[in-house]
């Protein structure tokens, strides 16, 4: 599975689903494709590197990062410095904060 997901990121979607909370598996599936956060289990999107290395090959894939790192200021910062649009993923408390 690691080898599938790591030639096409989004073949995770038809891992199973323990496998979509494997931190090797979702770290090879989200560095060949971002968007494969968006099929990982809820521990694998509240794994800091995990979501840091999504947002970096995709950066819309704050969407689909825990909401608490969707509140950390540096995640956030990072996404929004690639596309100022990816704002409207962050927490509340940052979309507010001035900042």
């Amino acid at each position: 599975v690691v080898a599938a997901v790591g030639s096409e990121g989004d073949a995770l979607q038809h891992a199973a689903e323990e496998l979509k909370g494997d931190r090797e598996v979702v770290m090879s599936a989200v560095q060949r494709s971002g968007r494969a956060l968006g099929h990982a289990l809820p521990a694998a999107r509240a794994d800091r590197e995990v979501v840091r290395l999504a947002v970096h090959q995709h950066g819309p894939a704050l969407q689909w990062a825990s909401e608490e790192l969707r509140a950390d200021r540096d995640l956030v910062l990072a996404a929004v410095g690639a596309d100022g649009k990816l704002l409207r993923y962050a927490s509340d408390r940052l979309r507010a904060d001035p900042e």
